[in-house]
């Protein structure tokens, strides 16, 4: 059994162990970075970076079919999915090439292998301990299943979709979170007859509550169907499709089933139970600064209970090098970490919902809705939606929800506003250039401030 000692062993290389891992090297740390899969991780190789790229030929798919409308003929002869395939694997292999480049560059030990915790400075892949005065656990998630649901043949998570090689003629979807209706709409603008199923009362029921009945508008609008409110019961599968039996007794049948309803800790079996670690249902517990119960051992990411986001556990793992080299960073605002999600039209937001700030400030909170009907770059894209403000009377923007083509663009300049709690005064009197769909925030914070310009008060 051979040794290698660090100043940091990181298990995981997805966006937050690699995030730590340059970060950490950039400060000097000696570090040695394990990943079983790929360096990148899901959001690489089977998650953000593949499903975005399918969401781009879907959107150059819909230009094609719509084009009319701008005065341009032209015709979609089909989707030609092995080329599809090609051109995300292409997106993806760029970006890996980029990333292995990095990391060689900051001289970080790159372990290939399956870790496993043994004590709260030693991880174990294969006959080699690896030792660090500081571990990090960055292990990441994994496409979760229901009980009873065997992923197998026509039923599937993002996983296998995301490589399949034809395009079906119709799909249900069981999950209208981030991932599923991202699928849905991947899928109808390729030509998909799509079927959503959720539980919840609304799709992305995550968002606020006007995003969702946008988007749910927007979807019906698209010939996107969706059952809300009513759980999945079974499924049976042959070769010609898959039958879906929902609790109220509705049957659905399609060629495929996408199983997106959430993801997972990937923590089984990597001995960190064993080694002290405090769990909860698979996830790692940790303090606001990212610490296990055990000292010395960090852990970031998806694993840590919180929003799934690549950019969360990126941030997270630059705050804990940071941390680590004695920078003393300050603790990451969950609120205020942007959210997006890429269908058509695309869901934005940051902060607090509506919901949610008046369960906490109560008859403080005022909000309004800005139309992209009274903005100019909105009605060239011809795409409907909203911006949304959520604020405290006399006080600051604590949220903001979006809903439009390309409104994940804008989240930039929506998460300085709400994390640098700023109100509505100070962003009405900041230019924003014509025509730009950023005008519409612009507006937005106008109208809030009581001077409404392109809108009626």
């Amino acid at each position: 059994m051979s040794d290698q000692q660090s100043d940091l062993v990181i298990l995981g290389g997805g966006s937050g162990g690699y995030a730590c891992a340059l970060r950490a090297a950039e400060l000097g740390l000696s570090v040695t970075l394990i990943e079983q899969a790929e360096l990148g991780g899901t959001c690489l190789h089977r998650g953000c970076i593949p499903t975005k790229a399918l969401l781009h030929s879907a959107e150059v798919a819909d230009t094609a079919r719509e084009s009319a409308a701008f005065g341009v003929n032209t015709t979609l002869d089909g989707i030609d999915m092995p080329a599809v395939l090609k051109y995300k694997d292409g997106v993806v292999a760029r970006l890996y090439k980029g990333l292995q480049g990095l990391v060689k560059a900051r001289k970080v030990n790159f372990v290939s292998g399956t870790g496993t915790l043994i004590d709260a400075n030693t991880v174990r892949v294969g006959e080699a301990n690896y030792r660090g005065a500081n571990v990090v656990l960055a292990t990441g998630s994994y496409a979760r299943s229901l009980p009873g649901l065997e992923i197998g043949g026509r039923i599937m998570t993002s996983d296998q979709a995301l490589g399949y090689d034809s395009v079906p003629k119709s799909a249900i979807v069981l999950g209208g979170g981030v991932i599923g209706v991202e699928f849905a709409s991947i899928w109808r603008s390729f030509g998909v007859d799509v079927t959503i199923v959720e539980a919840l009362p609304r799709l992305v029921a995550a968002e606020d509550a006007a995003s969702s009945k946008v988007l749910e508008r927007t979807f019906r609008k698209r010939g996107i169907a969706f059952h809300t409110g009513t759980k999945f019961a079974n499924a049976i599968q042959d070769d010609s499709g898959v039958t879906v039996t929902l609790e109220d007794g509705t049957t659905l049948t399609a060629e495929l089933l996408l199983v997106a309803v959430g993801r997972g800790p990937q923590t089984d079996g990597l001995g960190f139970a064993e080694a002290g670690v405090t769990m909860d249902r698979g996830f790692v517990l940790t303090d606001d600064r990212l610490n296990t119960n055990v000292p010395g051992v960090r852990a970031v990411g998806d694993i840590v209970p919180g929003l799934q986001l690549a950019h969360r556990g990126f941030a997270q793992g630059i705050f804990v090098a940071e941390d680590i080299a004695g920078l003393s960073p300050r603790t990451i605002d969950e609120s205020g970490i942007p959210r997006v999600t890429y269908c058509e039209p695309e869901v934005a937001s940051v902060g607090l919902n509506e919901d949610v700030a008046k369960e906490r400030f109560g008859d403080q909170v005022v909000s309004y809705e800005y139309n992209l009907g009274g903005n100019g770059k909105s009605q060239i894209l011809m795409t409907n939606g909203f911006v949304k403000l959520v604020a405290l009377k006399e006080g600051p923007v604590i949220g903001i929800h979006m809903v439009g083509a390309r409104v994940g663009e804008l989240i930039g300049e929506a998460q300085l506003i709400v994390n640098w709690q700023a109100e509505a005064d100070d962003v009405a009197s900041l230019i924003h250039a014509h025509p730009t769909q950023n005008e519409a925030l612009g507006e937005a914070h106008l109208a809030l401030a009581g001077k409404p310009l392109h809108a009626h008060a």
